[in-house]
């Protein structure tokens, strides 16, 4: 259903609300999303992202993404990582292999895992404790960020659990927290379309939820720039701001746009940079319960990342020692943590690396 905006709203009104720390309705985020001046944007997001975080200083982690298999039957329309089962270039990590990833990330002054891969029918609870247990055991201090909400979902049902009886069982093998990966734009509408055979955005909601109840943390996304529209980005940050407000189980929330090459779902034209500024600085104004806004340097950047940090953001995300999703469609912008500090530096903030806790390190 379309967002009737009221005659009423005005960058006037909103800015009011903003300055005085009130709450901006969903009404007034699709004005936002119209508005045509991304300096007023900027102003009202990087005003929201001073009462959340320390104006001066922009994180960092060091991190990797250890894709532990690209074996999926879900078939989603926007993702070129993925083979079917049986397929030549499927492939599933052994123990070792994924040992010594993780001490390559750990010899490279790394401390998160983040743990992803695909719906694989031959991997149930079982090998993810076992992994997990290795993992944890050999390297203690290592963060497991580990498994989107399809993922769990998936795990719990082929392995005949519920969900909660899962997640327990996850985090006594070792899981820390949880990625927001999976949650592309919650509206049903539209996973049906990217995505018929995923996770609905309640079962996606209920599984961020138990987490949290489990004292399991998790993060929120956006994927933007397909076929939603912008009522849809607007539900969709309503459903976490809501979720956030209940249970509290977010500590940042990501945007990026949709990398379209290579993959099932054809789009006339990627988002733009101009699209991805305003979509994050709506995000940080929208979103007054979350603390931490993450860039998505993977997909925009270095330029575009410098300049978010004057749109909301106050994170630039992991330098990704390995990234094989995003990258298997579109762009590619990994960069060293030198990089990092030399970009933050440049646009004027003080960098500092963190943990996946947002503890500063």
């Amino acid at each position: 259903m379309a967002t009737t905006v009221s005659p009423t709203i005005s960058i006037d009104t909103i800015s009011d609300k903003v300055y005085g720390g009130e709450r901006i309705s969903a009404e007034d985020a699709r004005f936002l999303f119209d508005h045509p001046n991304l300096n007023d944007l900027a102003t009202l997001a990087n005003y929201r992202r001073e009462q959340a975080s320390d104006p001066n200083v922009v994180t960092y982690i060091i991190g990797r993404i250890l894709n532990y298999t690209n074996v999926c039957w879900v078939r989603c329309n926007f993702c070129a990582f993925y083979r079917v089962p049986g397929h030549d270039e499927g492939y599933t990590l052994h123990e070792q292999e994924i040992l010594e990833k993780v001490q390559d990330t750990v010899d490279k002054g790394g401390i998160e895992i983040l743990f992803q891969g695909g719906l694989n029918p031959k991997l149930k609870i079982d090998y993810y404790e076992h992994i997990f247990s290795l993992v944890m055991e050999k390297f203690p201090n290592v963060i497991l960020h580990a498994l989107s909400p399809a993922e769990i979902i998936y795990i719990a049902h082929i392995s005949k659990l519920t969900l909660e009886d899962c997640l327990k069982r996850l985090k006594a093998a070792g899981l820390h927290s949880i990625p927001g990966a999976g949650g592309e734009i919650l509206v049903d509408r539209v996973r049906k379309i990217i995505a018929p055979y995923k996770d609905t955005t309640n079962e996606w909601l209920e599984c961020m939820r138990a987490a949290s109840k489990l004292g399991i943390k998790s993060t929120a996304s956006m994927m933007f720039g397909h076929v939603e529209t912008l009522d849809d980005r607007v539900e969709h940050l309503g459903r976490i701001r809501d979720l956030q407000d209940e249970c509290s189980p977010f500590r940042a929330f990501v945007t990026w746009s949709f990398q379209p090459e290579e993959t099932n779902l054809p789009i006339p034209h990627k988002s733009s940079s101009f699209d991805y500024l305003r979509t994050l600085a709506v995000s940080r104004i929208f979103l007054d319960n979350f603390a931490n806004v993450q860039l998505s340097i993977l997909t925009q950047g270095p330029r575009i990342a410098q300049i978010g940090l004057g749109y909301g953001a106050n994170d630039f995300g992991s330098t990704m020692i390995e990234e094989n999703v995003v990258s298997a469609a579109g762009n590619k912008f990994i960069l060293s943590s030198e990089e990092f500090e030399r970009l933050i530096q440049d646009a004027g903030y003080e960098a500092r690396r963190r943990n996946t806790r947002y503890e500063l390190i």
